[in-house]
């Protein structure tokens, strides 16, 4: 064998050791070729780069081959992956390739949450794209609506200290001034009231423990009476008091019954129609012994007779003279 047979194999072998350490690196097996391929879509791939891992569990089974831009105009901006796997672990077609980060300074790769109900995934499919919010991502997420906050309630602030400078010119402070030395005076005047308020406590206090004395002491009184009250046989009392009535009712009965003098005066109406009577004949009697007293008392020298009583008259209470 010559020597530049010898340099050409030589040299072959190191292109082919390179073109494989290189194709290595970029995470390619040249040995054991790729026999599946999917495409994913993206409205972001978050940091995704070619070359990128595929991982079923933690375990790797791919690499990302593509990313290309989604050629449907309807579709402009949003991200088209292409990866294949050298794994034939088998899942459905729902199941889902989520865009994950391992570490905050390390890249993005991708994860199969896999799914094993409905058709399996074939070679070509167009599976169903997640993307994991990082640590960043999830304090960028919560920091925005804060921020936003931040920049009204900054903006309000400004505004209000700008209306608090144009309230607070000259005339303003002078007035916050003099009220300031009216409240003073205020003070002062509600400290005297205090103090004379002080004083008529202080001058009432006696005729005040003379009052809480005499207090005192009818409360005992009426403690004393109260012990009488209980002490006393208020039972026997009570049996007396309603014996009494008793006897009473029974004589009220009787009265209502007619019994005794004065039920029947109360009860004969005979003895009403008589008094009535007599009291009606007593009042013409004396109606007219008024209106003629001669025919009562009659003196005549002549022996003129008296004047005879007249119904009439009487009742029109006219004299018979």
């Amino acid at each position: 064998m010559s020597k530049e047979l010898k340099t050409g194999i030589v040299a072959l072998l190191v292109l082919a050791m390179s073109f494989w350490g290189y194709s290595f690196l970029k995470g390619e097996n040249i040995f054991q070729p790729n026999n599946r391929q999917f495409k994913v879509e993206y409205s972001n791939i978050a940091g995704l780069s070619k070359s990128s891992l595929v991982t079923i569990n933690g375990l790797k089974v791919g690499k990302v081959d593509k990313i290309l831009f989604n050629p449907d105009p309807t579709k402009r901006g949003s991200l088209i992956v292409l990866f294949s796997m050298d794994d034939v672990f088998e899942f459905s077609k729902k199941s889902i390739v989520k865009i994950y980060s391992p570490s905050p300074l390390g890249g993005s790769n991708l994860a199969i949450i896999p799914d094993y109900t409905g058709e399996n995934a074939v070679s070509g499919d167009v599976l169903q794209g997640e993307i994991e919010s990082s640590l960043f991502t999830s304090i960028g997420e919560r920091l925005d609506p804060i921020q936003t906050k931040l920049e009204h309630v900054i903006v309000s602030a400004d505004s209000l200290f700008k209306n608090i400078n144009d309230i607070l010119d000259k005339r303003t402070i002078q007035s916050v001034k003099t009220s300031v030395k009216t409240l003073e005076h205020s003070l002062a005047d509600v400290r005297k009231t205090i103090q004379a308020v002080n004083g008529i406590m202080d001058s009432t206090s006696l005729d005040l423990k003379e009052t809480m004395r005499y207090s005192r002491n009818f409360a005992e009184n009426l403690s004393n009476v109260s012990d009488t009250l209980v002490n006393a046989d208020l039972g026997k009392i009570m049996r007396e008091a309603q014996v009494t009535l008793q006897t009473v009712n029974n004589m009220l009965k009787g009265i209502d019954e007619g019994k005794g003098s004065l039920g029947k005066f109360v009860n004969d109406n005979a003895m009403y129609d008589n008094l009535t009577n007599v009291s009606k004949e007593l009042e013409q009697l004396l109606r007219e012994m008024k209106l003629n007293p001669k025919r009562f008392v009659h003196f005549s020298l002549f022996g003129k007779s008296a004047t005879p009583f007249n119904q009439q008259n009487n009742t029109n209470n006219k004299t018979n003279q």
